[in-house]
């Protein structure tokens, strides 16, 4: 069942679920209830089998700008406990992008700053508008990109990430292309249809098929060279099951 709340809008196109952040007012700011509403809807199209894959995109003229920091002026130095709260509510967010089995496609538009930046990267792929603003300016404002982190280093490689985090650069979606971080740069007005007909491919693909390369894929990345290669035997030896279409010229699977 689709559910939707104020701050999130939830679609569907074909076999394509499109999560709208809908915060315009507030350029998309991840606050507590759309990180709850983010958290609820993967979890609904990760057990829907009328979904196969995610656009995720915000409503009004940014992706995301961060996170919402008027829920942190009334904190006290030592009010840890909302604090800590708020850190693993977001970890969460960030672990359910990588763990659902079906491809998410961003669909990022004006800003994609700090925890939107992050965001993005949460997702497997990014279509990104020339326009695009994407970047970390937490050290700008005496603060850490913290949990965004781990997905940016992994993506980009220690130097681009401390580059990027450390001078707070901003990247339009020709820059952010070039660096891997987008998949595409587009004109605003086509980053959405763009990102909606590369779902609809992906959605195409056997979903089993589709869930075992999203989980090798991201094993692989951290694993030694000796283990990943056992990983992708075992997944090898599974796939199997998956009645994977023969080649004219060979016979053979696809895939061995």
């Amino acid at each position: 069942m689709i559910q939707e709340s104020e701050v999130l809008k939830v679609g569907q196109v074909g076999m394509v679920r499109v999560l709208t952040m809908n915060r315009p007012h507030k350029h998309n700011a991840l606050d507590t209830a759309l990180t709850h509403a983010l958290l609820q809807a993967l979890d609904a199209a990760r057990d829907d089998e009328g979904c196969r894959a995610i656009v995720l995109c915000g409503a009004g003229k940014s992706f995301c700008a961060g996170a919402d920091v008027s829920e942190f002026a009334s904190l006290s130095d030592d009010d840890t406990t909302r604090a800590t709260q708020r850190a693993d509510l977001t970890a969460s967010l960030h672990r359910a992008f990588h763990d659902i089995p079906k491809p998410i496609v961003a669909a990022v538009c004006g800003n994609a700053l700090g925890g939107g930046a992050g965001l993005a990267l949460a997702c497997d792929l990014v279509v990104a508008a020339h326009d695009m603003r994407f970047g970390y300016p937490e050290l700008n404002h005496g603060i850490v990109a913290a949990i965004v982190m781990a997905n940016l280093v992994r993506q980009v490689g220690i130097k681009c990430a401390f580059r990027l985090v450390s001078t707070g650069e901003i990247l339009d979606g020709e820059a952010a292309a070039a660096l891997g971080i987008a998949v595409e740069s587009a004109a605003a007005a086509q980053v959405l249809p763009h990102a909606l007909a590369l779902a609809e491919r992906l959605a195409e693909r056997r979903p089993q098929a589709m869930a075992a390369t999203k989980s090798l894929l991201y094993r692989v990345a951290d694993l030694p060279f000796a283990q990943a290669l056992q990983a992708g035997r075992d997944t090898n030896i599974m796939m199997r099951q998956f009645r994977a279409p023969q080649t004219p010229a060979t016979g053979r699977r696809q895939g061995e």
